[in-house]
């Protein structure tokens, strides 16, 4: 009897806990700041008004000017000094051809609307309590600077646009762009408080679980449409 009531116990206190973890609250104080070539990006956690707390400072790659990545475009060509050779495909568009890329669309179209659904319900759970952004960006020149910070005013508008129409933002967003114009020097700092319950994290991700276990969409593939001819 008595191993039974412990049992009971250790059972409601584990309950307990799960229930007091999925209704509580994490909230994230996200700083960056950039100036030149430095940047530096720290993410504090915390849950149960502060009494659990973790800071993570996020090491940002920075990029040798000694040895900086290269993209390379690389042009191919078939044939001997310079001629390329060209090839003309024929083939012919048969009924079952046009039903089968329709419904392949609609397979794909429904498939990522399934998965924009999940996120864009989990994002609307999403609350920026705080939202700030200065910056500071100048040129050496004026006119140019003043160019600048016009648009860098424009970005910072849609960029919030964005935030507002996905999330949602608890108070007016603090936004300002100090154009420097004798000096030439780029400088922005971002703070940010975002919160959500921990239940609604849980919730999105089982889903997406569920939703990746259901495979990639099933579209049908033709091997060509129809045979044809080929013409070199």
């Amino acid at each position: 009897m008595k191993k039974l009531v412990w049992l009971l116990t250790v059972l409601f206190i584990i309950i307990l806990l799960l229930l007091l973890i999925i209704f509580s609250k994490l909230t994230i104080h996200l700083t960056y700041f950039h100036h030149n070539d430095n940047d530096e990006l720290t993410l504090k956690f915390s849950i149960w008004f502060g009494l659990i707390k973790y800071t993570m400072n996020v090491p940002l790659i920075k990029i040798d000017d000694n040895s900086p990545s290269i993209v390379v475009k690389e042009n191919t060509k078939m044939g001997d000094s310079g001629e390329s050779e060209t090839s003309q495909k024929e083939a012919q568009i048969t009924e079952d051809d046009i039903i089968s890329k329709w419904n392949n669309a609609k397979e794909l179209i429904q498939h990522v609307f399934n998965l924009q659904v999940i996120v864009s319900k989990f994002l609307k759970r999403i609350v920026i309590k705080h939202f700030e952004w200065h910056s500071l960006v100048g040129i050496g020149d004026a006119a140019h600077t003043g160019v600048i910070a016009g648009a860098l005013w424009t970005i910072k508008g849609s960029i919030v646009g964005l935030i507002s129409h996905f999330l949602s933002l608890k108070n007016m967003p603090v936004l300002s762009v100090t154009p420097h114009f004798q000096l030439a020097i780029i400088q922005t700092r971002i703070t940010c408080i975002i919160q959500f319950r921990i239940g609604y994290a849980i919730l999105a991700g089982l889903k997406l679980i569920k939703f990746w276990k259901g495979g990639r969409p099933n579209l049908k593939m033709n091997n060509v449409y129809s045979k044809g001819n080929n013409t070199v």
